[in-house]
């Protein structure tokens, strides 16, 4: 009989002890570091921001192909000698066509891009009403392919007396080495802040907000918002943003923040998910 109670007790207290290792299996959570939301949204903000710069400097310099170091440009331009300007002010609206080749060409930027980046304007940059339309044949940044349509519209000074242009971006990104492909839409208000009174481009620093919404290269939803304005700035190596915070909320996922700096031109930043840091590099 004590044998019999004694079996029954050592089966009880397994029993037991197996239930609070599966309850505590059940309690363990793995922490979240997924940062691919984050990093396509910055990759496809990066290209998307890239095109309207190129665009500009097209327009303001003309033809890649006399582009030499006498150019007092040369070192602002993200446009190399591989590349060529066609421009036309008899067609309404008047177009520009940036060539880029057929094969990969290395920009001062350091990205290589083949292609053409295809713009339509209805007037100068700076005139109220302007409406500027970047379209895509065959264009790649870094073998990655970039699709949509993107449209800068000037809508004239602000209360502070600043040039502030709505744009609005949808397309995709369709990664090399069938990596995937992002797809992004975007609303934003740019404001030029400083620099407008000028002809230089290094002094031009830019303050943009508003919101997107994308897929990631891996299927996931998200949406994104400034909640901080992401400041760009023109000067001789800068090439990404370089101050400002985006708050994105994947599908099924913690909100994770993206915060460009405080104003250093460097390619990193910092995503916060659950209050773990860890640092990105830009692409």
């Amino acid at each position: 009989m004590k044998t019999k109670f004694f079996f029954l007790r050592t089966i009880t207290a397994i029993v037991l002890i197996g239930s609070v290792i599966t309850s505590c299996k059940k309690e363990t959570t793995t922490e979240d570091t997924d940062t691919q939301s984050a990093s396509d949204n910055s990759l496809a903000e990066s290209n998307f921001n890239d095109v309207q710069s190129i665009s500009e400097q097209a327009n303001d310099l003309g033809s890649l192909l006399s582009y030499k170091m006498q150019n007092p440009y040369q070192e602002l331009t993200i446009l190399s000698a591989c590349a060529t300007v066609t421009k036309d002010t008899v067609a309404n609206p008047h177009t520009i066509t940036i060539d880029f080749g057929a094969t990969n060409c290395t920009c001062t930027d350091g990205k290589m891009r083949r292609g053409q980046i295809l713009v339509s304007y209805t007037g100068p940059y700076r005139a109220t009403g302007t409406v500027i339309t970047h379209t895509f044949n065959n264009y790649f940044v870094n073998d990655n392919q970039v699709t949509g349509t993107k449209t800068v519209t000037n809508n004239g000074p602000n209360g502070a007396g600043n040039l502030t242009f709505a744009i609005n971006a949808t397309g995709n990104v369709i990664l090399a080495n069938n990596g995937g492909t992002i797809s992004w839409t975007s609303t934003r208000t740019r404001e030029w802040t400083a620099g407008s009174a000028t002809q230089t481009v290094q002094d031009d620093v830019y303050s943009i907000t508003g919101g997107a919404t994308g897929t990631s290269a891996a299927g996931n939803t998200f949406v994104s918002q400034i909640t901080t304005p992401l400041v760009r700035k023109m000067a001789t190596g800068c090439r990404q943003i370089v101050s400002g915070v985006i708050v994105l909320s994947p599908a099924n996922k913690a909100i994770r923040t993206i915060d460009y700096g405080t104003g250093v031109c460097d390619d990193q930043a910092t995503v916060t998910i659950n209050g773990h840091s860890r640092t990105i590099t830009l692409r």
